[in-house]
């Protein structure tokens, strides 16, 4: 680390992989002065909240053993950002100054208020609460009882596996392909393993109404329900737009190529919140190390009065475990497109699982233990990228 004099406020907003990631690293210099707002006190493994709720393991961690030494959590929740007297408003009524905020407050579950009954009746797994919510109904639903699963992702898709694979009783309705990211090899092996494992899988059916015991199909069909778990379709908190900065459609943060907002250059944002040139990449935990690790640099950056780099991220694929004993690894090019090619079985569950590890050992961990030791896939500037503002702040 390098010494200095004056020291910088930082106050990274959402404690998930891409901020905690982010408050590691900022720590390659010994002059900022890092806070950490999340509002939980643990971080939470999204990518095995299914399985917390199928109780198949946990999804929490203490952030006494993620965050470096210096770094200050904060547990209590943003409700706007002041960009003229550079202070966050937080739930409890206090403010914190800063000089810059590093904006990764992530993704949230989305049940439409176009379907009636979903907010009602349909759990999703999205995030830990409503995990937890979905693991108390569990127990009190039996075995033999009807599950549906509404969605074909990755969440979708895991949540039916590791139900079905308890020998519950699992529709997955997928509305338009199983499995969408993954190449027809791969979607063919998933289908076949739900199959074989008794899941009744419906591609095409889009669910239109979530009953107390039943969802009704497009299509007009009744299907019995004794539980309906909501995995489809994600939002974002809107804390951006409510702060009065620009955002996508769906309240994405918009930044330039350096994830820096196109309103404020004193604010980088990371992960699922964030929209660079209006052009997102996947939600996913893949990419929300990646785009911390370049928010702390961009921070970096320009505390050193340096030009910040634009993102550089290459895609590699993506996992999906199967119940506990099965998964698939599918292979993609530099841009997120999958080709024909994926490990299944055995092997694919033991990928998956030596990868949800590596997100918090290898990167989070690591970036704690020696800040600004994290590497990945570099693909080269994003084609058709628009130029950064330079420091130039717009108007909102």
């Amino acid at each position: 680390m390098t010494e200095h004099n004056t020291f910088h406020k930082v106050v990274v907003i959402g404690g998930g992989y891409a901020g905690t990631l982010a408050a590691n690293r900022l720590r390659m210099r010994d002059d900022v002065d890092v806070t950490l707002v999340n509002p939980r006190a643990e971080f939470v493994e999204r990518i095995r909240l299914h399985q917390f709720a199928a109780r198949t393991g946990d999804a929490t961690i203490d952030y006494g053993t993620l965050l470096g030494e210096g770094v200050e959590l904060l547990v209590d929740s943003a409700t706007r950002i002041d960009t003229a007297t550079r202070t966050v408003r937080l739930a409890s009524g206090r403010d914190l100054h800063y000089d810059y905020v590093i904006y990764a407050v992530g993704s949230t579950g989305a049940t439409p208020a176009s379907v009636p009954g979903a907010a009602a009746f349909a759990v999703s797994v999205a995030e830990f609460e409503s995990a937890r919510r979905l693991r108390a109904r569990l127990d009190e639903v039996p075995l033999d009882a009807p599950v549906t699963v509404v969605g074909g992702g990755s969440t979708g898709v895991e949540t039916a596996a590791e139900l079905v694979e308890q020998g519950r009783a699992v529709t997955l309705v997928c509305g338009r392909t199983l499995a969408p990211t993954f190449s027809a090899p791969g979607r063919r092996y998933i289908a076949k393993w739900l199959a074989r494992h008794g899941a009744t899988v419906i591609e095409g059916g889009m669910v239109t109404e979530v009953r107390q015991d039943a969802v009704v199909l497009a299509d007009g069909s009744v299907r019995p329900s004794a539980l309906t778990v909501w995995a489809t379709g994600f939002g974002v908190p809107q804390l951006a737009a409510a702060s009065g900065l620009r955002t996508d459609a769906l309240g994405r943060l918009l930044t330039d190529e350096t994830l820096t907002s196109v309103d404020d250059d004193r604010i980088v944002a990371a992960g699922d919140a964030a929209a660079p040139s209006g052009r997102p990449l996947r939600m996913s935990g893949y990419a929300a190390g990646p785009l911390g690790a370049q928010a702390a640099d961009t921070v970096l950056s320009r505390i050193a009065e340096t030009e910040p780099a634009v993102i550089d991220l290459a895609f590699t694929g993506a996992c999906l475990s199967l119940g506990r004993r099965a998964g698939v690894r599918q292979l993609a090019r530099k841009d997120d497109t999958a080709v024909n090619v994926y490990i299944g079985g055995r092997a694919g569950a033991v990928i998956k699982e030596v990868t949800c590890k590596f997100v918090v050992a290898k990167r989070i961990r690591q970036e704690a233990r020696r800040p600004g030791s994290m590497g990945w896939p570099k693909g080269g500037p994003r084609p058709g990228r628009r130029p950064s503002p330079a420091g130039e702040v717009a108007s909102p």
